[in-house]
């Protein structure tokens, strides 16, 4: 099979793996025993990771809460700065595409009568940081806006929307799951307030990731989801994942180095696939903004298929319609509905995310085989 789902997961670096494996035996202590050396070992461990995370992103050690992944950060981030910030707040703005690790805790909210402004997206799926700004009230607590789409893989103007939020007084949260490791992106340069990330999305375990909380005068009140140990600052609970952590760390440390070199390669490759499907095919639509968007990320559709029959006609190529929580419903992506394309069309949709595996070689292949079965199904059709 050929791997182009780098979106949904990637594979663990085997130089990730190296790093993980003493951990599991050798380096097994808990990072909260401060009595004696095995605890003292992983707690250094811990720390190394933290500071190496933190880097990627442009940000501080102690600003770094390890969690569970990337929707955990984002349930907390969304749902520790409401609860933190009622009864005096109770607006929250949010974008219509967001990842439903987003749009879920808000619907949560909701049901707690809380209000929840979605903001729509142009054809481009770009959001206005002017629509942004106009939703703001005196009563939002927070602004929570992906830094780059996991569907359509477009790149938000963050540092705009950072800028128009907090001259209201606003916070801003994004989800940088799949920014993080791929594109440059710093944090403290976009002033942003709340960063969500995860390993498994650049090369790292699965499992394991972290809300980045800035530190600012005054403190953003942020109320913990998990109560217990009092581990990460008192804000998530729980004996910390040490494998998965200093993997983690592994994976930022590697993705630092060969973030720039490896998106030249990747866009290339994604400008070799477009270029192929549109010369082999008329009626191929690219989903959201070619230029504001992830170097490794293609999302097309095409006319005259249905998209099921398209899916397992490709069965031996590992691609998607969309985000892979979302794979098993026949529903159009909420996300390709709020560019405004059709259902019919939004269905026979193919997500690309290419990764480092893959080769010219492999984007030929895959260019033939979907260029010969869509001829077939639309002559079938």
């Amino acid at each position: 099979m050929i791997y182009m789902d780098h979106h949904a997961t990637t594979p663990v670096d085997p130089r990730v793996v190296e790093a993980m494996l003493p951990w599991f035996t050798e380096g097994f202590g808990n990072p909260s025993s401060r009595t004696h050396k095995y605890g003292w070992t992983a707690a250094e461990a811990v720390d190394r990771a933290r500071s190496a995370v933190a880097r990627l992103v442009g940000v501080s050690a102690r600003e770094v809460v390890f969690t569970s992944g990337a929707t955990e950060a984002d349930n907390l981030a969304v749902k520790g700065v409401a609860a933190a910030a009622a009864p005096a707040r109770d607006h929250l703005v949010t974008v219509a595409t967001e990842h439903h690790a987003v749009l879920d805790p808000c619907h949560r909210l909701e049901r707690a009568g809380w209000r929840v402004t979605r903001v729509g997206v142009g054809p481009d799926g770009l959001v206005d940081p002017a629509a942004i700004e106009a939703a703001l009230t005196d009563r939002t607590a927070l602004v929570s806006v992906m830094a780059a789409n996991n569907e359509i893989g477009v790149l938000q103007p963050i540092g705009d929307i950072v800028g128009r939020a907090h001259a209201r007084g606003v916070p801003v949260h994004t989800d940088a799951a799949q920014a993080a490791g791929h594109v440059a992106f710093d944090a403290a340069a976009l002033d942003v307030d709340l960063v969500s990330i995860t390993a498994h999305k650049m090369y790292g375990p699965k499992g394991v990731g972290a809300l980045v909380v800035r530190r600012r005068t005054p403190r953003l009140a942020l109320e913990p989801m998990l109560d217990g140990g009092g581990q990460e600052g008192g804000l998530r609970s729980g004996t910390l994942n040490v494998p998965g952590i200093v993997g983690f760390g592994r994976a930022a440390e590697i993705r630092a180095a060969e973030l720039a070199s490896e998106g030249a390669r990747l866009g290339a490759l994604r400008d070799r696939l477009l270029a192929g499907l549109c010369a082999g095919l008329e009626g191929v639509r690219v989903n959201g903004s070619l230029e504001a968007r992830l170097p490794h990320n293609l999302h097309a559709s095409f006319e005259g298929v249905e998209g099921e029959a398209l899916l397992m006609a490709l069965g031996d190529i590992a691609v998607s319609t969309g985000a892979a929580c979302g794979s098993g419903s026949a529903a159009p992506s909420h996300v390709i509905a709020a560019l405004g394309v059709d259902a019919a069309l939004a269905r026979a949709s193919l997500r690309f995310g290419l990764g480092r595996s893959n080769t010219e070689a492999e984007v030929d292949q895959v260019v033939e085989r979907v260029v010969t079965v869509v001829k077939s199904l639309r002559k079938a059709g």
